[in-house]
């Protein structure tokens, strides 16, 4: 797949604003700073569309980017960011379920997890909330550039046993050279079919 356009639609700051869509949606959730926009951007070969920042928590708002014209992106809030308030953090964790639960086109969650760590509780918690729900989803390993193969290859393996999938079900992904950026595309362009 070859994506074309790309533009930002809006951002979404409470669950009253959820609308339907009518297009495809496919989400991305994680930590905060786990590299939900620079994912985004690499995909979509647009260095700005999605804002990234070095500071953890600043996507605060469920943001819609229309791809192609003919489907969505969708970049949650981070969630896990320490220095946010606690009603702040309850907030965005409402507005990310009210989405998950109730977006009638979603068609792939895809979680974010960085390479370098393990997994968090609240990555846990998030696939146990998918599964739960029955949404689809795909595990990318991101900041791939960061390691080397040896060590990819290793952290693989703790994050597939800490999340308790299979080492090949998960995506390792780099924004900066790419890497992964294949696999994710092919797996929207089937669903698309």
């Amino acid at each position: 797949m070859i994506i074309k356009s790309a533009d930002f639609i809006k951002s979404i700051a409470s669950s009253g604003a959820l609308y339907d869509l009518q297009l495809p949606e496919f989400a991305f959730v994680g930590r905060s700073n786990v590299g939900k926009s620079s994912l985004i951007n690499s995909l979509t070969n647009r260095k700005k569309l999605a804002k990234a920042s070095s500071t953890p928590g600043r996507t605060r708002l469920i943001n819609l980017f229309l791809i192609n014209k003919s489907f969505y992106f969708v970049d949650l809030p981070g969630y896990g960011f320490a220095k946010a308030s606690k009603q702040e953090q309850a907030s965005w964790q409402e507005l990310i379920g009210a989405y998950l639960e109730n977006s009638s086109n979603l068609k792939r969650v895809f979680v974010l997890v960085d390479i370098r760590h393990t997994p968090t509780d609240k990555d846990l918690l998030m696939l146990n909330y998918l599964y739960q729900y029955n949404i689809p989803f795909n595990i990318v390993a991101t900041k791939a550039d960061k390691l080397s193969k040896s060590q990819i290859n290793k952290q693989v393996l703790n994050i597939a046993n800490t999340l308790n999938v299979g080492f090949n079900d998960i995506i390792v992904s780099s924004a900066i050279d790419k890497k992964g950026n294949d696999k994710i595309l092919e797996i929207i362009e089937n669903l698309l079919k």
